[in-house]
């Protein structure tokens, strides 16, 4: 009695033949030698395979739904299954296994490029304002003496006579399941499936060069450092000609004489006497935007800042710029000649702060007081 190979894959006689090879894939996985070694098992591991083989090729399946002999429909040799007969259809196998099947043919010479970075150094005015640069960046460029084909000129690729374009060579050995063919780039044109048997002088066969090219690169306003510009298409030429890869050019913030930044904002320190902080005064200060003058009111104390909005860094993602924050820090005297301790004495009894010990509260302190602890040290 003929086998039904349909109900040995558990499919109906109008399957698909997606449906039989799902089937398939799915019987594999769960009776393969090498997961279930019971003798029953291999059995059916090789029924399975058998029918396979027959319903996955039109030709055979048509010969088997008309009642005759399958295998006589392609010289017995076996198209389908991997038993004993033959393994034409090993990338079914490693997709049952593996979810997919192995990918064939010669592979391209022409491939991408790699992406580049350099470093740009520019300074705080340049980071809060935008600015334009040039810039010189040493990449791959395509030969020009090739037009990035490899081949010197007047000559072209040839087809490899050892896998004969197909970029693979293969070998049949045996094994418990039968035959099984494996492949391998090919060792003669390494997976091209073509050789270069002149190659080009200028490149010797890459398809490109090293070159020094100079570049504009536009700073947008509230970089930081370590931001970074993607320039597309400007990066390292790739094989074979191949489309260039990307630079990035990473921003380094050279140090400010005057102005620390934190993000946008600005920060700086401004120094006056105690004589200018006790009655107020008015200070020039150079800020990004110019010269500018702070009014520092009297009896300013150490310590205290003085917002200038909008003085600061141009926000990178937004409208506006950030702050300039000015810390004002009061300069005591460090000497006193006779005539200066005199008046500061008189100063003192002014006020009622000869003897300042226990009028304060907490945290505060006179003007004589600070004075005394400045010539002690404290």
């Amino acid at each position: 009695m003929a086998t039904d190979y349909y109900a040995v894959l558990g499919v109906r006689r109008d399957a698909s033949q997606d449906e039989i090879k799902k089937a398939f894939r799915r019987l594999a996985r769960e009776l393969h030698p090498d997961v279930n070694p019971d003798p029953k098992t291999q059995e059916r591991f090789k029924e399975i395979n058998a029918a396979y083989e027959v319903l996955s090729d039109p030709q055979k399946k048509q010969v088997y739904d008309l009642g005759g002999d399958p295998l006589s429909a392609s010289g017995g040799g076996g198209a389908g299954g991997f038993g004993a007969g033959g393994f034409g259809n090993f990338s079914d196998i490693m997709d049952a296994f593996f979810g997919t099947a192995s990918q064939r043919g010669p592979r391209s010479r022409t491939r991408r490029g790699q992406d580049a970075m350099i470093r740009l150094e520019i300074d705080l005015n340049e980071a809060a304002f935008g600015t334009t640069k040039d810039i010189q960046v040493d990449t791959a460029v395509v030969c020009t003496t090739c037009s990035g084909e490899g081949a010197a000129p007047g000559t072209s690729a040839q087809t490899c006579d050892m896998c004969r374009g197909r970029g693979e060579v293969s070998q049949v050995t045996r094994s418990f399941l039968g035959q099984v063919m494996t492949s391998r780039p090919c060792p003669q044109c390494q997976g091209f499936g073509t050789v270069v048997p002149t190659p080009c002088p200028e490149c010797a066969g890459d398809g490109r060069v090293r070159s020094r090219r100079t570049l504009t690169v536009k700073i947008p306003a509230g970089v930081d450092n370590g931001t970074r510009i993607q320039l597309a298409g400007e990066g390292e030429v790739g094989p074979g000609g191949g489309p260039a890869g990307d630079l990035y050019v990473e921003i380094h913030e050279t140090p400010h004489d005057t102005f620390q930044r934190r993000g946008d904002d600005l920060h700086c320190t401004v120094t006056i006497p105690m004589t200018a902080a006790a009655l107020g005064t008015k200070v020039q200060l150079q800020t990004l935007d110019g010269l500018e003058e702070i009014d520092i009111r009297p009896g300013t104390q150490s310590g205290q800042s003085i917002p200038l909005h909008g003085r600061g860094v141009t926000h990178l993602r937004g409208n506006g710029r950030g702050d300039l924050i000015v810390h004002v820090e009061v300069q005591t005297p460090g000497k006193l000649d006779a005539e200066q301790e005199r008046l500061l004495r008189e100063l003192a009894k002014l006020r009622g702060e000869e003897r300042p010990t226990g009028q304060f509260q907490p945290g505060q302190q006179g003007l004589f007081s600070r004075l005394k602890d400045a010539f002690n040290g404290r």
